[in-house]
């Protein structure tokens, strides 16, 4: 599969699964891009390994499926190294593939 990159904007919120808990949910549109490749990336549970950047940090992780989208997990050095914190309006450059 090519590599495909999503940029989006959307605000990071609490949900009290796995650590960090602060997240960043992907708009639908975006969503609807990697649901489309999810068999393809997927390495179980429907989690979809990627690549992504907020300001000017890059990091891996994985998005989790949630309530038929997907949310992007942002770390606990993102969140401190970008200031990241719920409620905040993040941009994301996502990289699948």
């Amino acid at each position: 599969m090519p590599l495909v990159e999503l940029e989006f904007a959307a605000i990071a919120v609490e949900w009290r699964g796995p650590a960090p808990f602060v997240f960043v949910p992907l708009p639908p549109d975006e969503a609807e891009v990697v649901a489309e490749s999810a068999r393809e990336l997927t390495y179980g549970w429907g989690v979809i390994p990627v690549r992504a950047r907020i300001g000017a940090t890059d990091f891996t992780t994985s998005l989790f499926p949630r309530d038929g989208g997907y949310l992007l997990p942002v770390k606990v050095a993102v969140q401190r190294a970008e200031g990241v914190g719920v409620g905040d309006e993040v941009h994301v450059v996502l990289r699948l593939g």
